[in-house]
């Protein structure tokens, strides 16, 4: 067999290297018109919560991060007239709050709060109720624990707060701020609400303390996915790519598996039996990474499906279905902590999810 040239050698070589770079280029390429950007928030937001109830959006919080100070703030996009529209602002004022839906109204649990002058996450213990409807506040019996970065999920008319974070400081109240240079621990604290009598009650604890994390529930039992582990603040801690199951019926966790994108800061949803996990944090030594990755999780088959990515990489987002469209807004198109950028988004995204 006759030898090739140097020059058709580097000619076959160039060849095959284009070949390649189109191959890996040509499924992005096919993804690009699967996302389509919708009406964008009404201003930029990070830190902010969201609760889906028909064809409406319901986002809270939000985070002034160059004061740090919660902003508080209640929008709603209307999917039917495809307009955003600003609402009363929370009672109590918080970034990284857990929400949820139950009968129509929306439950808000902890987060963090400024202090004046200062710049801590203050952890606060507060239960509030929103009334779409009414566009108004109720106050609720307290958390046991004050933490923020937790998740909120129902299962039988019984709500769960479920890991987070909070000061540790020994003989010192859980409200202690946090901060640079202050002990904190991340926890797996599960703690049940019962709107009926509004009491509290503790159960079994996640068996991976984390906070900044996605909890969905399918079929009766909860599922934590991802998150942040050690700290609430990106430059003090790890992620992890683990799924744990609890059983509320069991009072039980137990171990599921691993995600196929190791990550904290994420946000989901549940549609047909499916948890939909997209966006993310992370840092280290070499680099600030801001994810895009959207992947499903599907517990029946304990089996993972990586689908076409967002068009722009985030955190500190929301995300939500309303029908069978799998919406994103708001949150920061890179890891916090550059000086002199303001990254946070009002961009809003929209994925159609075959029924």
């Amino acid at each position: 067999m006759k030898r090739p040239t140097m020059k058709r050698a580097v000619w076959l070589l160039a060849a095959t290297l284009v070949a390649g770079m189109a191959s890996q280029v040509a499924p992005a390429a096919a993804q690009d018109g699967k996302w389509r950007m919708a009406k964008p928030m009404l201003a930029p937001q990070g830190e902010v919560v969201s609760v889906a109830i028909g064809k409406k959006w319901y986002v809270f919080g939000g985070y002034d991060g160059a004061n740090v100070q919660a902003r508080g703030i209640v929008n709603v996009y209307d999917a039917a007239s495809d307009t955003w529209t600003e609402k009363k602002n929370m009672q109590i004022p918080a970034h990284h709050a857990s929400a949820v839906e139950l009968n129509g109204k929306i439950y808000v649990f902890g987060g963090f709060v400024g202090r004046p002058g200062t710049k801590v996450w203050q952890p606060i213990s507060s239960a509030m109720m929103y009334d779409p409807e009414a566009d108004s506040w109720k106050e609720l019996a307290p958390m046991p624990t004050p933490r923020g970065s937790a998740q909120a999920v129902v299962v039988g008319g019984k709500i769960y707060v479920i890991g987070g974070a909070h000061a540790n400081i020994p003989g010192k109240p859980m409200t202690e701020p946090l901060w640079a240079g202050v002990p904190q621990i991340v926890v797996g604290t599960v703690e049940e609400y019962d709107p009926a009598t509004n009491t509290w009650r503790a159960r079994a604890p996640m068996p991976t303390g984390r906070n900044h994390f996605y909890a969905g529930v399918v079929d009766g039992k909860i599922y934590a996915v991802n998150g942040r582990l050690g700290a609430p603040f990106v430059t003090m801690s790890d992620v992890t790519d683990l799924v744990e199951e609890y059983d509320p019926a069991t009072d039980i966790w137990i171990f599921k598996g691993r995600s196929p994108t190791r990550r904290g800061d994420v946000a989901g949803a549940v549609y047909n039996g499916k948890l939909y996990v997209t966006g993310g944090e992370y840092e280290e030594p070499r680099g600030k990474v801001t994810f895009w990755a959207f992947e499903a999780y599907d517990p029946k088959t304990n089996s993972w499906q990586v689908l076409p990515h967002m068009q722009i990489a985030r955190h500190g987002f929301v995300a939500g279905f309303i029908d069978n469209e799998f919406h994103v807004a708001g949150g920061s198109f890179q890891s916090d902590g550059m000086p002199g950028i303001f990254s946070q988004m009002a961009t809003h995204e929209v994925f159609p999810v075959g029924k």
